[in-house]
């Protein structure tokens, strides 16, 4: 990897203005850029035309590349490609870490599940569950109130149907797109039945204060997994690992493909399996979701194996043989 500098985007940078043709990039004094090298570099950032307040970094080893702020008033960033592979693989590390910690915090949160009904524990114990088996976005205040779009820490009692020992979650998720999966587990199923009796507009996961309920929140969710897990892990996390897995999954059932072309089908079918239970697109899942590594092994040929391994170990075992 290059050595890279860190950015300072408060400081110095380049800027655009909008021309009829396209964009000119200006200096910190406003003055257009002449130097071939460093237009070229500027270009294939490829920074969204929609952004504005842009700011561009003046060294082509900065790890930030520009930010700006997109039509929602969002500020975004692009990254200096090395600095994007290095972060993806320590994100695919702790997702393969995540699954070594997850067998004892799972036995942590099943004590909480079984606690006192109306505790805090509980609640949080809840949504660690629906995190390790529903593979749910933690979920946006913001997203909720602007755009009706939920995630764990805002899903209402309505969202929620418990039949037996199973919770169905139905709900529209980011980008509106409609939501839906069932969880068979016994103890969830008591929490999430206890805490539907508040009525269909309540917040789901919520725990009682006095003769107050107070919903979870995100940071809260996050807090307890990293207690739970001992490790530095958020519920971002949960959709990694199992991303990964379930890519790892669809490819051993597809089989060692005989050819190139049967290789690349198979992995375009595990890649879209994989995007449909994540609920992003086949583009996102890949480059988001899927350790690279999974689809590396199948092309040479390994799968994930499947004689009693729980689905944590098997992944493990695949990508790094132990």
């Amino acid at each position: 990897m290059p050595r890279l500098r860190r950015s300072d985007t408060t400081g110095p940078g380049y800027g655009r203005r909008r021309t009829r043709s396209g964009f000119r990039y200006i200096d910190e004094g406003g003055r257009p850029l002449h130097d071939e090298a460093t237009i070229e570099r500027i270009t294939a950032l490829v920074i969204p035309p929609a952004w504005t307040d842009v700011w561009i970094a003046p060294y082509a080893n900065a790890h930030i590349q520009a930010v700006g702020t997109d039509g929602a008033g969002r500020r975004q960033y692009l990254y200096h490609e090395a600095w994007s592979r290095k972060q993806a693989e320590r994100k695919f590390d702790r997702a393969l870490d995540l699954g070594l910690a997850l067998p004892s915090a799972r036995r942590l949160v099943t004590l909480d599940l079984r606690g006192v009904t109306g505790s805090r524990e509980r609640a949080l114990a809840a949504g660690f569950r629906l995190l390790d088996s529903a593979r749910l976005r933690v979920g946006s205040e913001r997203f909720a109130l602007e755009h009706g779009s939920h995630g764990l820490t805002t899903l209402l009692c309505a969202h929620a149907t418990v039949s037996g020992n199973s919770v169905l979650l139905d709900f529209p998720g980011k980008s509106g797109q409609a939501w839906s999966s069932e969880t068979e587990d016994e103890d969830l199923a008591a929490v999430v039945r206890s805490l539907k009796t508040r009525g269909p507009r309540a917040r789901l996961l919520a725990w009682k204060s006095g003769n107050t309920w107070r919903p979870l929140r995100a940071q809260e969710v996050n807090d307890y997994v990293r207690e739970r897990t001992n490790g530095d892990f958020t519920a971002k996390d949960f959709r990694t690992l199992h991303g990964s897995i379930i890519a790892a999954t669809a490819l051993r059932r597809l089989g060692v493909a005989p050819n190139a072309t049967r290789c690349a089908r198979n992995v375009v079918i595990a890649v879209k399996e994989t995007a449909d239970a994540l609920g992003n697109t086949p583009a996102v899942a890949r480059s988001s979701y899927i350790d690279p590594r999974v689809l590396d092994r199948y092309q040479s040929g390994d799968l994930l194996e499947g004689r009693g391994l729980a689905p944590e170990t098997a992944l493990r075992r695949l990508i790094l043989g132990t």
